[in-house]
């Protein structure tokens, strides 16, 4: 395999250290590379510069291999600095050509801090996502999270739940279920997706009684997508779709708005998630949390949840061939 490559994140925060921690778990079956300043790799952390993406599988099992990049300085745990920023959003990129260009398997983003990249690079998106589907020019990109136990779907991501129906339409329910559905094909390896879709409202509306969302928009949605043999059921009482016997009975869940999917997921394992992106013309996986600023540099930070992410990245590769 191809390398996973690993943009270095916010440098303040703990993804230095919990791609150090990563590599650490994972270099003798998968093959990685960073992508930052070693200076903000954590104090001990073997690694090796290299200039030829080609190098890092054989290096790997003995030092980390890392894609030089100049930020200008050392970071200070906590203390994001607008000098970094344009270091981490150019991480990014490189991350992006090196698997775009087939010379890396995947890309493995740690977390970044949005307001840092704004203030110190007039960064205009409101993420990683967007960011990347701007990179790779696609219009609509859908934001999977998954573990063992569940794979979620957000129709709707970081809106205010009051704007949520206004922005629940035909086009944007469809577009999200055909992109989950086709992922599922190519990168998870399911010949045939098996679909549960989430109401908006209590008990999916309650035949219109508390809501009308799911028989106005929902409800003729999937009906035209069963049509084209979909295999969907719903629109289900989300009180009642994530408990073991529910979800061994499909294999994603569409919800319709950011919380509605990210509960039950962080519930069920809080500390392994992943964060994946649909949609992308290469593979993208990030650990399922943010900076940490307030344990950052302390050398406490639970690494599981990007350990996973490149484990699921690998297995994705594997799925495409």
């Amino acid at each position: 395999m191809k390398p996973i490559a690993i943009s270095c994140g916010e440098p303040a925060g703990i993804g230095p250290e919990i791609a150090a921690a990563a590599w650490a778990a994972t270099r003798d079956d998968i093959p990685t590379l960073w992508i930052g300043d070693p200076r903000h790799l954590p104090d001990g952390t073997t690694f090796q510069p290299i200039s030829d993406v080609a190098d890092a599988s054989k290096i790997c099992p003995h030092a980390m291999p890392v894609i030089v990049r100049d930020f200008g300085g050392p970071a200070t745990p906590g203390i994001a600095q607008a000098a970094h920023a344009q270091g981490v959003i150019d991480a990014i990129a490189t991350g992006v050509k090196l698997t775009t260009r087939g010379e890396a398997s995947a890309l493995c983003t740690a977390p970044i801090n949005k307001a840092a990249l704004h203030d110190g690079a007039h960064f205009v998106y409101p993420g990683h996502t967007e960011y990347l589907a701007a990179l790779a020019g696609v219009e609509r990109v859908v934001m999977m999270l998954a573990c063992n136990a569940l794979r979620v779907v957000p129709t709707t991501i970081h809106i205010p739940l009051a704007e949520v129906p206004q922005h629940l339409t035909t086009d944007l329910l469809s577009d999200t279920i055909r992109i989950t559905h086709d992922a599922l094909q190519k990168d998870f390896g399911i010949v045939a997706p098996r679909i549960a879709v989430a109401g908006l409202n209590p008990h999916a509306g309650e035949l219109g009684k508390m809501g009308r969302e799911e028989i106005d928009m929902i409800i003729p949605t999937l009906t035209n997508l069963r049509t084209e043999g979909f295999d969907i059921v719903g629109p289900l009482p989300a009180d009642t779709m994530f408990h073991d016997g529910a979800r061994a009975r499909y294999d994603v869940a569409i919800c319709m708005y950011h919380d509605q999917a990210l509960v039950p997921i962080k519930t069920l394992d809080f500390a392994g998630g992943v964060n994946v992106t649909l949609g992308l013309p290469f593979i993208r996986t990030s650990p399922d949390h943010g900076t940490a600023f307030d344990i950052a540099g302390q050398g406490i930070a639970d690494a599981t949840s990007m350990i996973n992410a490149l484990r699921m990245a690998a297995d994705m590769a594997r799925a495409r061939g």
